[in-house]
């Protein structure tokens, strides 16, 4: 069920309360030379849609919301950004939306790294305000660690930006969209593990950086390794390993 395709009709009839409604956030900025500014958004948007293919009767799937929050990426020309604040009241906004319309499970699925701090914010905003509906949020790439791990063939420091699973799952959804010839690893030369810079590693220290600090092209990460073949593995991988968790987030009781 896509969100998109209803009239106003159909929406009432639904029983969101046994539903699960997903919301995928994605991001417009720059991914180095070689990928387009909606690189996150396509990602994300082609996950939530294999969930709800996988899960129609179990999900409703709202359209992307595609501006993000970027303010690291805008020394790079092209970067549309939403700054901390509005945006965290813009995820508190639509999750009243979803509250409004009758959710009692809401999963905000995220494609874009620079979103995690202002989520978590506005989650905290609105289990104070509804503490009867559960409001849940996950990147895609957390939830398929194992995934990620099986199928990347780079080293620490490979996948991040614009890297080998980014540009692999460009390639296999868009191919056309990707300049491969100018893919060039880059990213952060850092090796003691406070400054580590890769999506499967946690870092022990926070501190802000602009990206312009830690890349010249834009990429972090080896994207020369990117393939379609690797790129249908895994977007399947990630696509099932969403799905599994909706399929326990349906179980979770109802308050």
């Amino acid at each position: 069920m896509l969100l998109e395709n209803l009239t106003w009709l159909e929406v009432k009839r639904l029983k969101l309360a046994g539903q699960i409604v997903v919301l995928p956030l994605g991001s417009f900025e720059q991914h180095g030379h070689h990928l387009p500014f909606t690189t996150d958004t396509d990602i994300v948007t082609a996950v939530a849609r294999g969930v709800e293919l996988k899960r129609a009767k179990k999900v409703l799937c709202l359209p992307t919301l595609w501006p993000g929050h970027s303010t690291h990426h805008l020394a790079f020309p092209g970067t549309l950004s939403v700054s901390q604040m509005p945006y965290i009241q813009l995820v508190i906004e639509l999750c009243r939306s979803t509250a409004k319309m009758g959710a009692r499970k809401v999963f905000l699925l995220n494609g874009h790294g620079g979103n995690d701090v202002p989520v978590r914010a506005a989650l905290r905003e609105v289990k104070s305000e509804f503490p009867n509906i559960k409001f849940v949020f996950a990147s895609y790439w957390t939830l398929a660690a194992n995934t990620l791990q099986r199928i990347r063939e780079s080293a620490p420091g490979g996948l991040g930006h614009a890297c080998e699973m980014e540009t692999s799952i460009m390639l296999h959804l868009k191919p056309d969209s990707v300049r491969l010839s100018l893919a060039k690893r880059d990213g952060p030369k850092h090796t003691d593990k406070y400054r580590k810079a890769d999506m499967q590693y946690g870092r022990p220290v926070y501190f802000v950086n602009e990206f312009d600090e830690v890349t010249l092209t834009g990429a972090i990460g080896h994207p020369d390794l990117a393939t379609a073949k690797k790129g249908k593995a895994f977007l399947d991988g990630i696509i099932q390993d969403v799905t599994e968790f909706v399929d326990e987030f349906s179980k979770w009781p109802a308050k």
